[in-house]
């Protein structure tokens, strides 16, 4: 009989995946806590929660239980035309935890569907207060990434990796992040564009930015801009999905700027990475600015499994387990852990930052091709023939580990990184 390996390479096409020359994927079996165990009895320690998911630990008890119940009596339904529990119950209890003025709950199943739906809500918007002269630009940050879908796609860095589609993405205005010291140079490029007075939106990854190298900028710089973007009516973008649910220190990465964002789009965390859910939450007056008598003025959009009862249900019981004062402790314990490996280590490396649970290391690379850097695979093989979850982007790799992990493990990941430095 094949394995699952076998099985795999005859049928499957993986993700961000070179199958010609990448390895074949692990075949995963079983999950607990921290840990991936593989078909052939090996352990994995899930560094990066899984693409940045799973916030309380694989499996873990609580999740489950929600889901098992859930779908004992409801496992979906329409979101249009019905409603139910589950839904209504995650946004009651979000509302009071997210930034100030967001009051209107979307729901869809993933990061890229929910700021789709925000771009959609913004230049819609626009339209339905001036259907003679909409706004129809975007400012987004040069090296944002904001999903796979083509809106998404249009609002993020143009890059080898998304070349093909360049004709079909839509012109967006970019600009330097507020890097730290560097505040005023992306301040005036926003001033140079917005008095055009055609931006519908500003969307931006608040202090980190994902896929593009876990590179981190200035709160009170981010908070400029949003206050001039404020002043002149465009609507502030704030996507929240790696960085939602405490990732940053605080629960969300908006909590450290002094103005809030008009929407904020949620996944990843949501569920603690047991099912698909998305959110994109917008404030009252965005929402009011689609009643009317007029049928073509509501937001006909969405998704099939917008709302499912089992996303909420594990939503909510991964908000239980968030909201304790052991998640608390543990999202503490593991910035200090990270900020004494950056205190001892982090010289040794190009770049070593960190922000909350999130440590990013930068190795020194002459070619600086970052993302098809050569170091991108040795630097692969090396982690995981340490048995370590590390998927890097080129020749930046991060730690986003569960909260849940332990002292001796997250001291093994520093470990395999201390000797990643003489693998290159």
């Amino acid at each position: 009989m094949q394995n699952l390996s076998e099985r795999d390479r005859a049928i499957i096409w993986h993700p961000f995946t070179q199958h010609l020359t990448d390895p074949c994927p692990i075949p995963i079996v079983k999950a607990q806590g921290a840990y991936l165990f593989s078909e052939d009895g090996e352990k994995y320690i899930d560094a990066i929660s899984s693409w940045w998911t799973n916030v309380h630990g694989h499996a873990h008890p609580h999740i489950v239980e929600m889901i098992t119940k859930q779908a004992q009596t409801l496992e979906h339904v329409m979101f249009a035309d019905f409603t139910h529990e589950p839904a209504i119950l995650l946004a009651e209890r979000l509302l009071p935890i997210l930034p100030r003025g967001l009051s209107r709950f979307f729901y869809s199943d993933n990061g890229s569907t929910a700021v789709e739906i925000a771009l959609k809500i913004a230049f819609q918007y626009s339209y339905n207060n001036s259907p003679e002269k909409p706004k129809r630009k975007i400012i987004a940050f040069r090296g944002a990434y904001h999903g796979d879908t083509f809106g998404a796609m249009s609002a993020a860095v143009r890059s080898t990796h998304n070349r093909p589609f360049w004709p079909f993405l839509f012109d967006v205005d970019f600009i330097d992040p507020p890097y730290h010291g560097k505040e005023d140079v992306s301040l005036k490029q926003l001033e140079e564009l917005i008095g055009k007075d055609d931006t519908a939106c500003f969307i931006f990854e608040p202090l980190v930015q994902g896929f593009s190298g876990m590179v981190m900028h200035s709160a009170s710089g981010l908070s400029q801009l949003m206050k001039k973007c404020r002043d002149h009516h465009i609507l502030l973008i704030a996507d929240e999905v790696m960085t939602g649910f405490g990732r940053t220190g605080p629960l969300f990465a908006s909590d450290q700027l002094s103005e809030p964002p008009d929407m904020i789009c949620l996944s990843k965390s949501l569920t603690g990475g047991a099912l698909p859910l998305a959110l994109t939450v917008c404030t009252e007056e965005l929402y009011e600015g689609f009643l009317s008598e007029e049928r073509s003025r509501a937001f006909l959009w969405g998704h099939t499994y917008t709302g499912n009862p089992l996303g909420c249900a594990a939503a909510l019981a991964s908000l239980d387990l968030l909201l304790t004062p052991q998640c608390h402790r543990q999202r503490v314990t593991i910035e200090a852990a990270h900020q004494s490996f950056k205190q001892r280590w982090g010289s040794q490396w190009k770049r070593c930052d960190v922000l909350g649970t999130i440590l990013a290391l930068e190795y020194f690379d002459p070619s600086d091709t970052r993302y098809f850097s050569k170091m991108r695979d040795r630097l692969s093989r090396h982690f995981l023939n340490h048995r370590i979850v590390i998927r890097p982007f080129g020749n930046v790799v991060h730690v986003m580990p569960p909260y849940c992990i332990e002292e001796d493990d997250l001291n093994a990941v520093y470990q395999s990184l201390l000797e990643s430095l003489t693998c290159l």
